[in-house]
């Protein structure tokens, strides 16, 4: 990208975290609540994170079909999440078979491996294919959009994880700087998620705070003009309003066509006791 020229590798070399900053880093992050999980590029860094007690190992697309690696990786005993860009079904369904035929605790993350991606190509509805696909798996979503929007939907899709690139300053360059995120944004993707999480409930019933509305905002049967005692109510003298406390406004042919008990003075709620 145009914010960012230096060679990838010179970048690598001039930031890489050696051994101890990541220990530094685990420590700080037990301190406060987090849990500290790591990406190894190969199985040598996978055996070095687990020295330190690194307790999940994520792996990234790039990895995902390297089955010896993830296998040997799988015996260290830590759960693995697993991202799934550029890949096929297919060759999910390799790794997949040979992970949780290891027992392994398991996710799995729909994921484009395109930095940022273009909207079309990001087919949240994988997600659901890879609920049914994967049943030992979680599944989950990693999301390299500059925004928020595509991981709201995943999670009411019903993904469990969240993979999202995190910047302190979206001025900075940088690799990721495109497809990063701000602290701000942050919190709001999870006050976001938390509240979806919170609304995706499958009950449709009267809610105990719909009650009271009920009584006001439904429809009662309403006479239109003054109806006189032995009248036969008909279309015309008969209408709905609210509030909801008389007889409901679906009732209407079973009031229509029986006659008056006594006299029903003009827009007035019609009770059963005056009909015949």
């Amino acid at each position: 990208s145009s914010n960012f020229n230096m060679p990838l590798y010179e970048f690598l070399k001039k930031y890489a975290l050696k051994l101890e900053q990541h220990v530094e880093l685990k420590e700080y992050c037990q301190s406060i609540g987090i849990q500290f999980i790591c990406t190894p590029f190969s199985y040598k860094a996978a055996e070095e994170l687990n020295g330190i007690g690194v307790d999940t190992f994520k792996i990234g697309s790039g990895e995902m079909t390297d089955v010896p690696s993830l296998v040997r990786i799988a015996k260290f005993g830590k759960p693995m999440i697993v991202s799934t860009g550029m890949s096929t079904f297919d060759e999910i369904d390799r790794t997949y078979q040979a992970l949780s035929s290891r027992n392994v605790a398991l996710a799995l993350m729909n994921c484009v491996s395109e930095y940022p991606p273009v909207y079309e190509d990001v087919n949240l509805a994988v997600i659901t294919e890879m609920k049914e696909r994967y049943p030992q798996a979680v599944i989950g979503h990693s999301d390299h959009t500059p925004d928020i929007y595509t991981c709201f939907s995943a999670v009411s899709l019903g993904a469990k994880l969240l993979e999202k690139h995190v910047i302190l300053d979206k001025r900075q360059p940088g690799p990721d700087q495109l497809v990063s995120i701000d602290f701000a944004e942050l919190a709001q993707l999870v006050d976001g998620v938390r509240k979806i999480e919170s609304a995706m409930g499958n009950e449709k019933k009267v809610h105990q705070k719909e009650r009271s509305i009920r009584e006001w905002a439904f429809r009662s049967l309403v006479s239109t003009q003054f109806i006189g005692e032995g009248q036969i109510l008909n279309d015309e003298m008969v209408w709905s309003k609210r509030p909801g406390t008389g007889i409901p406004s679906h009732r209407m042919d079973e009031v229509v066509g029986r006659k008056a008990k006594r006299d029903i003075s003009e827009n007035a709620l019609i009770v059963w006791d005056d009909l015949e």
